[in-house]
């Protein structure tokens, strides 16, 4: 995993809804850069292996979009969830699980995340190369905290879901550490 200290620049596949478009799918594709979603803003990020998949679906995402007015509250501008799934297949997922405030930001060919450092292997499991879990807190598209799940590596065994949580990112943001000792912001810890 190569740790870098600020976002890579790619261009992100998105769709965007278009009254102008007629028929039942009234979306066009829309390329955006890094620097457009990131650039002048705080965000928080987070990755997971996958849309409709079980802690992301019942757990990672939904703890986030709970907690997003407590992110803005903080500051932050806004919070994205990126993963290596094409742009529908992240709309369906969003839609089907009520995603109203988290951006849900398509990674199709795994780009973004294979320029970052956490493209893996999970071939073990059928999914093919996907991201490893992480979130991360980015000001003006400069890392500035970084919260990697433990035991990175191709083919793992188990999907660790411990650090990168809404809560964990939160405590961060609040200057506590999740069992409530106060906490020194340092980068590149977790």
């Amino acid at each position: 995993m190569a740790v870098i200290d600020t976002l890579p620049d790619v261009v992100f596949k998105t769709r965007v809804r278009d009254e102008s478009v007629e028929g039942p799918n009234p979306y066009r594709w829309q390329d955006r850069t890094t620097e457009e979603i990131f650039g002048g803003k705080k965000v928080v990020l987070f990755s997971l292996p996958g849309a409709f998949t079980p802690t992301c679906s019942s757990n990672h995402l939904p703890r986030y979009e709970e907690l997003y007015d407590e992110f803005k509250a903080l500051g932050i501008d806004e919070v994205i969830v990126v993963s290596v799934n094409d742009a529908f297949v992240f709309f369906k997922w969003g839609k089907e699980i009520g995603v109203k405030n988290v951006f849900l930001l398509p990674d199709g060919n795994g780009e973004f995340t294979r320029k970052l450092g956490f493209l893996v292997d999970k071939s073990n499991i059928g999914f093919g190369y996907r991201s490893w879990r992480y979130a991360a807190v980015i000001n003006d598209s400069k890392i500035e905290k970084l919260f990697v799940e433990p035991g990175f590596r191709d083919n793992a065994d188990s999907d660790p879901f411990e650090v990168s949580d809404a809560d964990t990112v939160l405590a961060y943001l609040k200057g506590v550490d999740p069992t409530g000792v106060s906490a020194p912001r340092l980068a590149f810890e977790g």
